[in-house]
């Protein structure tokens, strides 16, 4: 099923329901009520799995050229987005069964065009999950002792489930879009505690290259006031904010600007292999390091994240990164506050669930998370 197909079905089978979609949101689409969720991971101690249900997190998304032509046939255009979702129901109950026995306490789902949102049925693609199956999967994990936490990347850099609005940062009609799909994910996941709202990577040396031909990123207070909108946007539902910490990297008024109310989620890889000590890592990258320090002492709440993704220079060494969530829960049980450290995050960075390797990734990273927490 082509992605135009699986619009015109799905607005089909809404207006058989009697429930009216338009793009403008015209009219408010009831979802029926559902949670709170059974499940709640403790403070301190959560132990959590970043999986991605949508991958349209990296994509171009050039309207114009959106069609068949551009997706099938275009040469020069690298980051095309995908048009189908590739976790099969096998695969996915397998992942979550697995990550229960292995201590797992939560799971944080990176949605992109993955669930279907009612205010904006244009972002889903064949093999989207419905509202039902959301929820089915929801009380599935939570059976499990898993707490279901949802995530949307707004980062302008990771932002392709957004399709049109790719093209709108920033404006009225991106604000109303942000603040309706929070709300429709907000009713869908029963009120969860935390929403994590991405924001990593939006620099413009990310996009530059030929890899990616449309770039659009915010700094200053533009990036202030959409951050805080979204922010404020979360709030009002009740839910806590998380998000990824690379602006702090770069801007330190960070510290002072950002509520404290959000949770602070710094990740490192030690991609370029300097270590976890910042005395002794002398690469570029012991600014994140020197991160967990500084948010500590700001008063953040933090949830630091590892990975088994292998960096360029770990790969061109061929030292792989088993030992990378390890050595930052020792390192962060040092150096970050008790009452201020909530838990970690291992995040394997795999897309393509449908292929045995990737699969075996997410499977190995869940492994190596259950070793760390001990």
């Amino acid at each position: 099923m082509k992605r135009k197909d699986f619009i015109v079905q799905t607005a089909v089978g809404l207006a058989a329901l009697g429930v009216g979609i338009s793009c403008s949101q015209q009219k408010k689409v009831s979802i029926p009520k559902f949670g709170p969720q059974t499940a709640t991971a403790p403070n301190g101690d959560i132990r959590s799995l970043l999986l991605h249900l949508g991958r349209n997190m990296w994509c171009d998304y050039p309207s114009v050229l959106m069609g068949d032509t551009y997706i099938e046939g275009s040469k020069t255009l690298v980051r095309k987005p995908y048009t189908n979702i590739v976790w099969t129901d096998e695969r996915w109950r397998y992942t979550v069964d697995y990550a229960a026995k292995a201590g797992i306490n939560m799971i944080v789902i990176d949605l992109g065009e993955g669930l279907f949102y009612p205010s904006h049925p244009e972002f889903a693609i064949e093999g989207t999950w419905s509202i039902e199956k959301m929820r089915e999967e929801i009380a599935y994990m939570n059976s499990l002792g898993i707490e279901a936490i949802p995530k949307l990347n707004f980062s302008t850099t990771h932002n392709g489930w957004m399709c049109d609005y790719t093209h709108m940062v920033s404006s009225q009609p991106y604000y109303r879009m942000c603040e309706e799909v929070i709300s429709d994910v907000m009713e869908i996941f029963g009120h969860p505690r935390f929403f994590h709202i991405g924001m990593d990577e939006e620099r413009a040396n990310f996009l530059e290259g030929e890899q990616s031909h449309y770039i659009c990123v915010r700094k200053g207070d533009v990036w202030w006031e959409d951050f805080l909108h979204i922010v404020r946007t979360v709030e009002s539902h009740g839910a806590r904010v998380w998000m990824w910490s690379d602006y702090c990297w770069w801007n330190e008024d960070f510290y002072e600007r950002c509520p404290k109310s959000v949770i602070q989620q710094n990740w490192f890889y030690d991609e370029k292999y300097g270590g976890f000590d910042i005395e002794t890592n002398t690469t570029s990258n012991v600014r994140i390091l020197k991160a967990y320090v500084k948010l500590d002492e700001a008063g953040f709440d933090q949830v630091p994240c590892g990975t088994n993704w292998v960096g360029q220079t770990r790969r061109e060494l061929g030292v792989g990164a088993d030992d990378v969530i390890g050595k930052l829960v020792q390192m962060c049980r040092k150096t970050v506050s008790k009452e201020r450290l909530m838990g970690f995050m291992m995040a394997p960075w795999e897309l393509d669930m449908d292929q045995e390797g990737p699969f075996k990734k997410v499977l190995r990273g869940i492994d190596l998370m259950q070793e760390a927490m001990k």
